[in-house]
């Protein structure tokens, strides 16, 4: 019998010349780009017409691995550069693909505006609850009581609730996941995709070098299993009553599906409108 020749369906995406990849074993971000990938097809986007922009961090690191347009940007200013891509080339569909610490943290006032803005953008957030490149210090998104580097005793500032953030700023679309929940998060990418306006998914997702070593919670398995056990699906929930616990329940789904006039349209609105007063005026004896 001869052999049958098959091919990964997301490795056309992917820029194999770039790997092996440098997560470490166990860690959530390939995972999440695998969801992407399989996001992309179900979209049936054009891939010629979309473009992906990341900052600085474990997660940053996607943008050089997938076989797109694609740019790897300054710490925290992701959000920015997507932001002027979109608007100097609005038939591109404009991907931010970062991590907790990037996004959330020096790039938190990117963030709020964009959403506020509802500049049409997707914006794809790693949280790992933790700064993995750079040696494992308290994130914006550190569970209260869980160990970093520079929380020898536990963090004791009160992180992040992502979800309520992104929608009190303004977002059409939020939801959270699980890197196991690769289905949804499949799903809620494509739906990202193919919708206009600011739209935030969050996946938690393992890092079992720093995150999950220092605070003995196993490896990047064992935080799978957990994300099994103690996730519960709840569409629709308030955003904030979302908040993460260090070891508890996780509430994930599609929280927040609206519509709005994007960045664009409300630009091109106000200008249409400047240049009718200004017929009219001239029109006027």
């Amino acid at each position: 019998m001869g052999v049958i020749a098959t091919v990964n369906p997301v490795e056309p995406l992917l820029r194999g010349d770039r790997m092996p990849h440098l997560w470490c074993p166990g860690c959530g971000i390939g995972t999440t780009v695998n969801c992407f990938a399989r996001a992309l097809e179900q979209s049936k986007l054009p891939l010629d017409s979309v473009a992906v922009v990341s900052g600085i961090g474990c997660t940053g690191r996607v943008a050089g691995y997938l076989n797109l347009d694609s740019f790897h940007t300054t710490h925290g200013r992701a959000i920015p550069f997507a932001t002027g891509l979109k608007l100097a080339n609005p038939n591109l569909t404009v991907v931010v693909y970062s991590g907790d610490g990037d996004l959330i943290s020096i790039g938190g006032n990117h963030f709020i505006h964009a959403a506020r803005r509802n500049a049409d953008i997707k914006v794809i957030c790693v949280n790992n609850f933790i700064y993995g490149m750079t040696g494992g210090q308290v994130a914006p998104t550190t569970p209260a009581g869980a160990m970093a580097t520079t929380a020898p005793y536990g963090a004791f500032e009160r992180p992040f609730n992502l979800p309520f953030l992104a929608e009190s700023s303004g977002a059409v679309y939020v939801a959270r996941w699980t890197a196991y929940h690769v289905r949804h998060i499949a799903h809620s990418m494509a739906e990202a995709l193919r919708k206009k306006g600011f739209c935030f998914i969050e996946i938690l997702a393992p890092c079992p070098t720093l995150y999950q070593r220092r605070n003995k919670l196993g490896d990047g398995l064992d935080t799978m299993r957990y994300y099994k056990q103690h996730s519960v699906i709840r569409n629709g929930a308030n955003t904030r009553d979302l908040d993460l616990p260090f070891q508890g329940q996780i509430v994930v789904g599609k929280f927040v599906d609206i519509e709005r006039p994007t960045l664009q349209e409300g630009m091109d609105l106000q200008y249409r409108q400047k240049l009718q007063d200004r017929y009219v005026g001239w029109r006027q004896p």
